[in-house]
């Protein structure tokens, strides 16, 4: 009983951490949308750096600089961090791009594919078993995606890039044992490098904007700090407690919000074949999950009495 009340605890935590990063994931294009002027490099380069200085803060004051001394002495974590912070980077540099050219229901296409490319990727690399109402929900949100590009002819390039690059950098966090919080100051601090360097050939060259163009937006970008850093370290503590297939269930949260700001506030057309692409994808996780509350009363009703 101890050890299955600690399972259900950490399943919960999981959860409210999950929820909250990809809540706050799902508001992004708000603030990318006010910074859309700037160069997605340069904004890039600034959420590397004021993460980094976040972070570093955050680590000070919670007491857990003795464990990122430690992490960083272990040579196969930081060589796996440096896969994973070039994978996360590139996210980022593509969602600012596609949010600044418009494309905000296309990020969000992604994402809501992401979870499918999460429980792929458990069960390739993690040995995750998928039951057959799962794969059937994945079929019809690939029928979505087959039907968009029947219609369309070209693939959603935007949206199958963002799927990938996010899912690999669940799956590497993953299985990567370290502190999530360690772990994101690692990435960043590997990052940083290349971005002074980018910011300085820019001032060099005449083109930077932060700071020549007024203090609220060179704070609008310092604040890129607090953007980033906050929901990853959410999804880092989320991710270590969650299966791969339960994180991609609960990754829906973000491309539904971001769905409804590119739909209701930034007025981006949804013609009927995107509706169609969407309905797909959305039958999908409504069978992923009836599928998944029938098979967990299943398993309930299979513990013997008294546990």
């Amino acid at each position: 009983m101890p050890t299955q009340q600690a399972d259900q605890q950490t399943l919960k935590q999981g959860i409210i951490y999950a929820l909250a990063a990809y809540g706050m994931w799902g508001l992004f294009p708000v603030y990318f949308k006010a910074v859309e002027h700037i160069s997605p490099f340069e904004v890039v380069a600034h959420r590397v750096i004021w993460s980094m200085v976040f972070l570093g803060l955050f680590i000070i004051a919670t007491g857990r600089w003795q464990t990122l001394l430690e992490t960083l002495k272990q040579s196969a974590v930081v060589k796996g961090l440096v896969i994973s912070s070039l994978f996360v980077s590139g996210n980022w540099l593509v969602f600012i791009w596609a949010v600044g050219d418009d494309r905000i229901l296309e990020t969000s296409l992604g994402y809501f594919i992401n979870p499918l490319v999460s429980m792929m990727l458990g069960m390739i690399f993690l040995g995750e078993r998928m039951r057959p109402g799962q794969w059937l929900a994945i079929a019809l949100a690939g029928m979505g995606v087959l039907y968009q590009l029947i219609q369309l002819g070209t693939l959603p390039w935007v949206a199958f890039v963002l799927a990938g690059s996010f899912g690999t950098y669940g799956l590497l966090r993953k299985k990567i044992t370290v502190d999530p919080f360690s772990g994101l100051m690692i990435e960043t601090m590997l990052l940083t490098p290349l971005a002074l360097g980018y910011l300085l050939w820019l001032g060099w060259d005449g083109t930077l904007i932060f700071g020549q163009t007024g203090s609220s937006e060179a704070l609008l970008l310092m604040a890129a700090g607090v953007v980033t850093s906050l929901p990853l370290i959410s999804f880092a503590a989320g991710t270590k407690r969650l299966t791969l297939t339960l994180n991609g269930l609960l990754q829906y949260t973000a491309p539904s919000i971001t769905f409804l700001l590119a739909i209701w506030v930034y007025n981006e057309p949804m013609d009927i074949n995107r509706l169609i692409t969407f309905i797909f994808i959305w039958a999908g996780l409504v069978l992923f999950t009836v599928e998944g509350i029938t098979r967990s009363r299943q398993l309930k009703k299979m513990q013997p009495a008294g546990q």
